[in-house]
């Protein structure tokens, strides 16, 4: 935005602060208005023909645009991915421990990444490895959705879950 002397057009159409038009007037004239005023012209629409510009209180402007800016920013929620690893051969009161920790990073609105590592032999075996994402997946399917299924990287195999949606 261009406010005083920056502007640099022969004529503006200028509106008041109370947002009535005054017309269409020199750029000097416009700006010796606005400093009689104690206040600022500011090119609000530069792309019209003529510009146009108002006459207000620069300073207030960009303080206030700045605090609606942090408001939204406050309102704002930062989803985080927090990730659950396993073991293939994992043993039943470890995997309902892993369950019940996803479960609370799903209700917190967070996604939660759940992977299975394979070692060595267990490679031949991804098949048990899905068979145990597929459980996991059965356990949180009250409070979440699968984002991504269950896919292997690498040595490891992962699938995404992200919170259900508050209705």
């Amino acid at each position: 935005m261009l406010i005083n002397e920056e502007i640099r057009e022969k004529e503006v159409r200028v509106i008041d602060v109370d947002g009535t038009q005054l017309g269409i007037m020199p750029t000097k004239q416009a700006l010796a208005l606005a400093v009689e005023k104690g206040l600022d012209l500011v090119d609000i629409a530069p792309q019209a023909t003529p510009n146009v510009c108002r006459i207000m209180d620069f300073g207030k402007y960009r303080y206030e645009q700045a605090k609606r800016e942090k408001e939204a920013r406050k309102n704002q929620k930062v989803v985080e991915i927090k990730e659950v690893r396993m073991s293939m051969n994992i043993d039943t009161h470890d995997f309902e421990t892993k369950v019940s920790q996803a479960v609370k990073f799903l209700r917190g609105g967070d996604k939660v990444k759940v992977s299975v590592r394979f070692r060595g032999r267990e490679m031949a075996h991804t098949d048990l490895g899905k068979a145990l994402l597929d459980r996991f997946r059965d356990a949180c399917l009250e409070v979440g959705v699968v984002d991504k299924p269950a896919k292997m990287e690498g040595r490891s195999m992962a699938m995404f879950i992200s919170p259900k949606p508050v209705k």
